[in-house]
């Protein structure tokens, strides 16, 4: 069928990603949002896709990283502070709290790319001089109609001179450029991690404590200059300290987590990430455990979470 003006219906529908600047992000290939829609005063349709393979984000034992959601949802929020609430680019987004749960079944890889909605309310917004300031979101992801997700995260919304200010110098790429060189990974079958380059992890002479390491060089978790380590980072943290603490052979995911940023992570002080299994008021189901990772620097707490690690053995 010829397509001519007179006929727009017969233009085939077309799937592009959003523009890489609303996500954070450097790399095309590294944007998993297609799309967004307005769905109510304080309510938004996103849009995802995600590949079959990533060089970062594995699949394994068939199923998606779920470390994969919390990146989708870390793009969301630029995406709507952006295009909803009008926040300027430049404008710096910092992570206080994020809670996610997946459900496991489906995660699982099937033969098409994963095609994922999801469904974001927005509360708790203050403003100053109208753009927002901090804000919740609320986020249901959807995969062919069932629930692959619940998560739910609060940030804040600095305009360049605030952040400089929070930053107390530390603002700009000078902190990238000079950040030290990454101590030596743990065994890559400690953190279950394939590529030297992907763990995030140095040993210690104690068991259950760890150097958090910093490669400024990965693709993915460093996709473009900033002056504090990223919040991804500091998750994957979460992943592998999880698996180091007790090894599953068959692999692991961390099926929920419960996250507080407490403060910046630095890139030119040692971070140490300590973890323990959290003993369960009633028998754990097979294969699963809890466990809390805190990140340390200085003199303080930086960085806390929780996790639910789930055996993902067939």
């Amino acid at each position: 069928m010829l397509i001519t003006a007179e006929n727009p219906a017969a233009r085939p529908l077309l799937t592009t990603t959003v523009a890489k600047e609303y996500v954070h992000r450097a790399a095309l290939a590294e944007v998993f949002l297609t799309g967004w829609t307005k769905a109510g005063s304080a309510s938004f349709t996103v849009s995802a896709q995600w590949p079959r393979s990533h060089s970062f984000y594995e699949c394994e034992n068939g199923l998606y990283d779920p470390l994969l959601l919390c990146e989708t949802v870390r793009q969301t929020f630029p995406l709507l502070t952006h295009v909803a609430y009008d926040v300027p680019l430049g404008h710096q987004l910092s992570w206080s709290r994020f809670q996610y749960s997946v459900n496991p079944d489906a995660m699982r890889l099937e033969r098409n790319p994963a095609e994922l909605e999801l469904h974001v309310t927005c509360s708790d917004v203050r403003t100053i001089r109208s753009l927002p300031a901090s804000m919740s979101m609320h986020i249901e992801a959807v995969r062919d109609g069932t629930t692959l997700a619940v998560a739910h995260t609060h940030f804040g919304c600095h305009t360049p001179a605030v952040y400089r200010r929070l930053r107390a110098g530390r603002a700009g790429d000078g902190a990238f450029v000079n950040a030290p060189m990454p101590t030596p990974p743990v065994e890559r079958t400690a953190v279950n991690r394939h590529r030297l380059r992907d763990i995030v992890l140095s040993p210690t002479p104690q068991r259950q404590r760890w150097q958090l390491r910093v490669d400024t060089t990965h693709p993915v978790l460093f996709d473009h200059p900033v002056d504090h380590v990223p919040g991804m980072l500091l998750l994957e943290s979460v992943r592998q300290a999880g698996h180091a603490l007790q090894p599953f052979p068959t692999g692991v995911m961390p099926a929920s987590m419960d996250a507080t940023f407490k403060k910046y992570v630095e890139f030119d002080e040692p971070c140490w990430i300590e973890a323990e299994s959290i003993a369960e008021t009633a028998p754990a189901h097979d294969g699963r455990r809890t466990v809390r990772v805190n990140a340390l620097q200085g003199e303080g707490l930086a960085f806390s979470a929780t996790t639910e690690m789930v055996d993902t053995a067939p």
